[in-house]
């Protein structure tokens, strides 16, 4: 009756957490911020491209799945070209994700350590971010669980001609939703292969054979299409170098990778990443002592995309690994809970248990509970452009920053200006270090079509510390007439006369 009674509330208590989950992520959906520049450069190519065409290189450095974007082609085909339609997939799977974690960790997971996963799930900053941006960080978080829920039950079976049918379809699907869904389906399928009885490892790898060449044709097919073509952007390619390791025997980038983990993308700061490193320690040890196998499927989605990464395949950094973001919780968890309800008779191993455990929820917690009443922004170009569009007058100019070319390409046509409505700039300032005289002299090139105009409004997407630096220039050869700050954009009206 007593563990009855635990049963119902450790579970209550997960439930509340995967509500809470939810209430955070649509009330950060329904605030509806602007798109920010990634997303905007990703939604140009949703918009103007064909759902063929969507095979294709992307533009401005983007690369995503292709039925990632697929669906989210039919999404503003059904639901109109806005914010709310680019972003109700991922929405969708974070939430989805909530609720495929909580069935995942009632059935593996041990009784305490679901509410506590649940609870970090729900409310670590970028796993609550990334449910409602326009990117596949999201969905793939949502089809790795949905690819373990599926997987686990029927490790060792031998499946009937509808199950490897159905396997394949679906695995062969995810593969084209989420790129590193091919990481959970190959790392649980092998361990699970080298874990299997045996007397039934051949039989189970015969009967699974055609699962495994669907999976590898869809993928095949995938990387000729549309990762190879990626993997020919120069600037994509260069940004990925410095997350791989130098070699198989890099040692000290494993353990900075690994490291970097539970600051980015779990979201740990400052010294509580120690801590969570440590209850994972500690986790994967109580987790491999109760059951070996839940463990090493916890664990293989991981290994699996080391291995890549030592391949130089993909990289093993932020938001790209956030799909493992679950199976690392449920370590931390069970690491708390092993602490708590530790059998040594030690006062100090249960108190580093709660401590461990206030300290590792505490600024979750309330970083999401505030999102509640005071949503998070990013860059606010459309409340901008908004401005200019109810203040400006007929004969007024209007240039945007080399910066916000994306944003304004995006919500100039949504507002009614054409092309010719308005100028771009073609040169940025570096964020960092002195500006030269060439630069500044670059930069100052931008405003001469406008010498002699008495309103010209100057729209910036730029960080808070850039705003002096870019206006210094224009004080000197004009008047500020008004200007208009949002979160990371504004804009202002100069007589340049």
């Amino acid at each position: 009756m007593k563990s009855l009674s635990h049963l119902n509330k450790s579970r209550t208590l997960s439930v509340g957490f995967v509500i809470f989950g939810v209430v955070v992520r649509l009330v950060q959906y329904l605030s509806n911020r602007s798109l920010w520049f990634d997303e905007a450069n990703l939604a140009l190519n949703i918009v103007n491209r064909s759902y063929l065409q969507l095979l294709a290189p992307l533009d401005n450095n983007q690369a995503a799945p292709p039925g990632f974007l697929w669906i989210e082609k039919l999404s503003i085909q059904i639901l109109g070209n806005n914010e709310y339609a680019l972003r109700l997939f991922p929405l969708i799977a974070g939430i989805v994700s909530l609720v495929a974690l909580f069935f995942f960790a009632e059935r593996y997971a041990s009784q305490w350590a679901t509410p506590i996963a649940i609870a970090l799930f729900a409310s670590l900053p970028y796993i609550v971010y990334y449910g409602t941006e326009l990117k596949q960080y999201s969905s793939d978080i949502m089809i790795a669980l949905l690819l373990s829920l599926l997987l686990v039950p029927v490790r060792y079976k031998i499946l009937s001609y509808s199950q490897l049918l159905g396997l394949s379809l679906v695995g062969g699907v995810a593969i084209w939703i989420s790129h590193p869904a091919i990481f959970t389906l190959g790392g649980l399928e092998l361990a699970y292969l080298i874990t299997a009885p045996h007397r039934e490892r051949k039989a189970i790898l015969f009967n699974r054979i055609p699962v495994y060449l669907t999976w590898l044709l869809s993928f095949g097919c995938l990387y000729f299409l549309t990762i190879s073509n990626t993997i020919n952007n120069d600037n994509l390619v260069d940004s990925w170098k410095a997350r791989y390791p130098q070699s198989p025997l890099d040692l000290l980038w494993l353990l900075d990778a690994f490291g970097r983990f539970f600051y980015r993308p779990l979201g740990f700061i400052g010294i509580v990443d120690g801590v969570a490193i440590l209850a994972f320690v500690v986790g994967c040890v109580a987790c491999f002592r109760r059951n070996r196998i839940i463990f090493m499927t916890l664990m293989a989605p991981t290994v699996a995309t080391l291995i890549a990464s030592y391949l130089h395949q993909y990289p093993f950094r932020e938001r790209l690994v956030l799909f493992l973001t679950p199976f690392f919780l449920i370590l931390i968890a069970e690491g708390i809970v092993f602490l708590l309800s530790s059998p040594l008779k030690k006062k100090w191993i249960k108190g580093l248990g709660t401590v461990m455990l206030v300290v590792l929820l505490t600024h979750p917690t309330s970083y999401s509970s505030r999102l509640i009443f005071q949503p998070e922004l990013k860059q606010e170009f459309r409340s901008v452009i908004e401005y200019v569009q109810s203040n400006q007058q007929p004969s007024d100019q209007i240039y945007v920053y080399f910066k916000g070319i994306s944003h304004m390409k995006y919500y100039a046509p949504k507002l009614g200006y054409s092309q010719t409505d308005y100028s771009l700039g073609t040169y940025e300032l570096p964020d960092e270090g002195e500006i030269s005289s060439q630069e500044w002299e670059r930069y100052q090139q931008e405003f001469e079509p406008f010498r002699g105009q008495k309103r010209v409004w100057i729209i910036f997407r730029v960080d808070d510390s850039e705003t002096e630096t870019l206006l210094s220039y224009l004080n000197t050869i004009g008047r500020q007439i008004e200007i208009y700050k949002q979160k990371g954009a504004f804009v202002c009206l100069y007589d340049l006369s």
